[in-house]
């Protein structure tokens, strides 16, 4: 019996270990959901959405843009989450377009849509680095993070200080192997985990605005994260829960709620905050 006895432990322990192997070699698998898209096809659905091909210095497209119609004061960077596409966050850019006169950028991931490239927290955040450099210095610019999108948020406004001018972040966190852990309590996540996107560490210099929106019934990222991310912020701050919710719901505002935020953004624009790193 106690050989049995032994031998099934170690069975029980070969397995856990195939299964913690397996997950630090696909976690990025695991993690990143992202619809690739022939070129041809990525183009008409953006143009189906209004949206043009925002192109950096050798041509290659790195997102979309939805120009403003009237003289552009500001200009708002989208990253979007861990699913879809740029093409398909026309429920961003529409209504941030019809709120003020601003440019909308959305930054396409490499691995995405028509984008080569592989997903990674590095190849998203030198995405990041590259997109916001292109974008015009003499108006303020704001980034909006969705989802996984919150930590390259949070990110920029870590690396450009107070050119980010003012963030909002949908369905954030406060740090992703947190939400990892919570998701695969059996797994060792902090030894194995290399997808570290730390919203909570790159926000304490940061002192810009920040509207908070979390799902109140979010089963993907738990609304604790979000919460944890907002009360351990610094500067000023604005918190909407919607109860109920789930991951997918809290996105898609009006014209007339973005309006809003922006008035918050003007009223605490970013003035005194980290410098670029």
């Amino acid at each position: 019996m106690r050989r049995v006895l032994i031998g099934m432990l170690l069975s029980i322990i070969a397995v856990y270990f195939l299964i913690v192997v397996a997950a630090t070699l696909f976690q990025r698998r695991l993690i990143y959901l992202p619809t690739v898209l022939p070129a041809a096809v990525a183009d008409r659905a953006a143009t189906e959405n209004g949206l043009v091909a925002w192109r950096n210095g050798k041509g290659d497209i790195i997102g979309w843009k939805l120009p403003s119609t009237q003289p552009r004061i500001a200009n708002v960077l989208v990253v979007h989450g861990n699913a879809g596409s740029a093409t398909d966050r026309d429920y961003f850019a529409r209504p941030i377009h019809d709120a003020a006169a601003v440019d909308v950028y959305i930054l396409e991931y490499p691995g995405y849509g028509a984008r080569a490239g592989s997903p990674s927290m590095t190849s998203f955040l030198a995405a990041a680095d590259e997109a916001f450099a292109l974008l015009p210095a003499t108006e303020p610019v704001y980034v909006v993070g969705e989802s996984l999108g919150s930590g390259v948020a949070t990110y920029l406004a870590n690396r450009q200080g107070s050119r980010v001018a003012g963030l909002a972040l949908f369905m954030p966190y406060d740090n992703l192997a947190s939400v990892a852990q919570a998701g695969m309590p059996f797994l060792p996540v902090s030894l194995v985990f290399r997808e570290r996107f730390t919203p909570d560490k790159w926000l304490e210099q940061y002192r810009g605005p920040i509207k908070v929106v979390l799902a109140g019934a979010d089963r993907v990222i738990p609304s604790r994260f979000g919460q944890r991310l907002y009360d351990g912020y610094a500067g000023p701050k604005e918190l909407q829960v919607v109860p109920g919710a789930g991951h997918n719901d809290v996105a898609g505002q009006s014209a007339a709620w973005w309006k809003t935020v922006f008035s918050f953004w003007e009223r605490n624009m970013a003035s005194s905050v980290s410098d670029v790193r």
